[in-house]
């Protein structure tokens, strides 16, 4: 999986959107399959217009548990979002997913201006629902 260091290098060095569309759709190529199986009810994310998935596995290893994600939409561009958000979230803990602010690194990249309003409350419940989930492991946790 790309990194989210990575994919802020790589939105550097792309100075047209229409480049960084085809940056985002070509991130949304690189998540692994989703099972169909996962294609359910249960890991839909609702407030989206376009079908999304999460699907959580948690980790633990004798300490903090680990939560880690699969991803998948119907729509090209946001199975690319639905990349760059796993980038920030999968394999951390409920404490390091609570810590970061999503939102601020979508704004660095500008997608608060390009990205139609539909989009931009679907990823703001990508990560509702993830740090939903790392505030559920906590308590499961403790």
């Amino acid at each position: 999986m790309t990194t989210i260091d990575e994919i802020r290098d790589n939105f550097e060095l792309l100075d047209e959107w229409d480049d960084r569309y085809r940056y985002v759709i070509e991130l949304g190529r690189t998540l692994e399959p989703m099972p169909e199986a996962e294609h359910c009810a249960a890991n839909k994310v609702q407030g989206c217009v376009s079908q999304v998935w999460l699907a959580r596995h948690v980790e633990r290893d004798g300490g903090a548990p680990v939560l880690k994600y699969r991803g998948d939409s119907d729509a090209h561009i946001v199975r690319g979002l639905v990349a760059i958000v796993l980038s920030l979230y999968s394999g951390r803990t409920p404490q390091e997913i609570l810590a970061t602010d999503a939102l601020a690194v979508f704004d660095e990249f500008g997608f608060r201006d390009h990205l139609t309003p539909q989009r931009s409350n679907g990823l703001r419940s990508m990560v509702e629902r993830i740090k939903a989930d790392a505030k559920e492991a906590l308590v499961e946790a403790s």
